[in-house]
């Protein structure tokens, strides 16, 4: 009966798919379809996916895309040493990096949180 086991499911496959048919999967977006969508609705997706996958790179390379980080990095100057968690980091950015405050370098943002998705969503 054990021997039989891996054949039972493979006569259940092939019935379910025939050859030339795919198994359902849930629906992907692609990426026209990734900045379509409502700016926040995108940002939270990207930073949810990011948090997720413990990313603080992401984060950091947003944060380096601000003028405030830009100025500061013109000036030789330091914000200073990251500290705390990836929490601390995510409520940060999503303050930061709301629709109302990204401004004109919205484009930007929306180019970097769709990258990030197809790059690493599964």
């Amino acid at each position: 009966m054990v021997d039989r086991f891996p054949d039972f499911w493979g006569w259940v496959a092939e019935r379910l798919y025939p050859a030339g048919t795919e198994p359902l999967s849930s629906p992907r977006l692609t990426g026209v379809e990734y900045e379509d969508l409502p700016y926040d609705e995108l940002r939270d997706k990207a930073f949810d996916l990011a948090e997720k996958r413990h990313d603080i790179g992401f984060f950091l390379d947003l944060f380096n895309h601000t003028p405030a980080m830009q100025q500061a990095a013109a000036e030789g100057g330091s914000l200073g040493e990251i500290g705390g968690s990836i929490i601390d980091v995510v409520r940060a950015a999503r303050e930061t990096f709301g629709e109302e405050q990204v401004g004109e370098m919205q484009p930007l943002f929306v180019a970097n949180f769709a990258t990030y998705l197809r790059a690493h969503e599964s």
